[in-house]
């Protein structure tokens, strides 16, 4: 009966030669492995990158056409083109500069000044973007923050025309403007003080007119005291007027039961 051994390990009759053939397969599969993932990692990021410049160009192509409806006065279908357009590419400073001027164009400031806030935001360099937020500040009044807005477009770019004889120009002359009304309005305010105190008059109440006024008023208390009245009601209904003097005194009789003064 042919009894049974330990079991052999696996690979131990392989010869030398497969065994090396086959660590030289396996290096080469890994090879391959490495360049199917570079490969993938290198397509990925050509997508991205197609992907993107598909946006940029669509974002171009709203932008224009944006444009076009703005120069035709068609500025509520520009808006919707421009905020597709930043839908696409967020970014992109010179979408919201352009939206700031076609929201003054409808009078609606407070989005303005917001939209040329978010340009300079995404370009701080941009001096036509700060250029659009002073005239949207200076829509609103607020004539300081718009002159600073301005200096800092000359500072970006100093021989511009238009803003030093046009903008800056015009909101300097507003602000001495504001400066000299508020300066009216304070006099004007000061004057209306002095006229109600000068309305009140300043009596002299120790002249002599005033103390022989009111003396004779006083005499005429005194009088008037001296000589009392009382009106008497009998019990058979009859009304009588009754002079009373201090020195002597009218007492009713016991008839009386009403007196009234």
């Amino acid at each position: 009966m042919a009894s049974f051994g330990w079991k052999r390990k696996i690979g131990e009759k392989v010869s030398k030669a497969t065994s090396q053939q086959f660590e030289a397969e396996a290096a080469d599969d890994k090879d391959l492995g490495d360049d199917d993932g570079a490969n993938w990692v290198l397509a990925a990021k050509r997508r991205k990158e197609v992907l993107l410049e598909d946006c940029v160009r669509k974002s171009k192509e709203l932008k224009d056409e944006g444009a076009n409806l703005a120069e035709n006065m068609r500025y509520r279908e520009a808006l919707v083109k421009w905020d597709e357009a930043l839908q696409l590419t967020p970014e992109d400073a010179t979408l919201y500069e352009m939206k700031s001027q076609v929201l003054m164009s409808l009078h609606e400031m407070f989005p303005a000044v917001h939209a040329a806030e978010m340009a300079v935001q995404r370009n701080p360099r941009s001096w036509d973007a700060w250029q659009t937020l002073g005239r949207a500040q200076l829509g609103l009044g607020e004539i300081a923050l718009a002159i600073r807005s301005f200096q800092v477009s000359l500072h970006i770019f100093p021989m511009n025309p238009e803003v030093w004889k046009e903008d800056l120009s015009w909101a300097r002359k507003l602000q001495v403007q504001q400066k000299a009304t508020r300066t009216e309005s304070v006099q004007a305010l000061a004057k209306g003080e002095e006229l109600v105190q000068e309305s009140i008059p300043d009596y002299d109440f120790e002249s002599d007119e005033i103390v022989a006024v009111c003396a004779a008023i006083a005499e005429k208390e005194k009088a008037l005291s001296a000589a009392k009245t009382m009106v008497i009601v009998s019990a058979s209904g009859t009304v009588e007027t009754v002079t009373e003097q201090d020195n002597c005194p009218a007492t009713p009789d016991e008839t009386l039961f009403i007196r009234a003064r």
